[in-house]
């Protein structure tokens, strides 16, 4: 899911109006989101859960989860040895479904487990934008797939263990 969520360090004496912060996180619930604003604070600017406020967390919905469009996502993520930055391409619904792919990639192709990886920012793409292939390739008009016809089965009384002829492995 994707929260908004908006804080800053609490007021004090030497600074009794602080700085506003608003963030677009990622997070399975609301309470793994605050955790990670803080996570994000923290390294900001020294302000954590204890000496801050939190102003509005708000869970943000895609205005056309109907219609599939191209998300980019810049992101950086630790292995085993370094930090890296990486952009990455995804067709989906909604970005919630982009963002669960790129977790699913990033665990397969590098080994990154999801507490590694933070995401700097999200794009909708137009298809003249993207750069990846495998996003590209479905950018055509005539784009065809097969139409599979199902056959029903053969009645019980009507159908053997062992055939003489070979079996038909592709759909009529």
């Amino acid at each position: 899911h994707q929260y908004q969520i908006v804080g800053r360090a609490a007021p004090t004496p030497k600074n009794p109006v602080p700085k506003i912060y608003r963030m677009r996180l990622f997070a399975k619930n609301k309470v793994l989101a605050k955790s990670r604003f803080w996570y994000f604070m923290k390294k900001l600017n020294k302000a954590k859960k204890s000496g801050g406020e939190l102003l509005a967390v708000n869970e943000l919905f895609d205005k056309g989860p109907t219609k599939v469009k191209n998300y980019g996502i810049w992101l950086r993520y630790q292995s085993r040895t370094n930090t890296h930055n990486m952009y990455k391409e995804y067709r989906d619904v909604n970005i919630n479904g982009a963002v669960s792919q790129m977790y699913a990639e990033m665990a397969g192709r590098h080994r990154a487990h999801p507490n590694t990886i933070q995401i700097i920012n999200t794009a909708t793409l137009k298809s003249s934008e993207c750069k990846r292939d495998h996003v590209t390739e479905m950018h055509d008009n005539a784009l065809k797939y097969p139409v599979v016809r199902k056959l029903p089965m053969v009645t019980k009384n009507l159908r053997s263990t062992f055939q003489a002829r070979r079996p038909m492995t592709f759909v009529r």
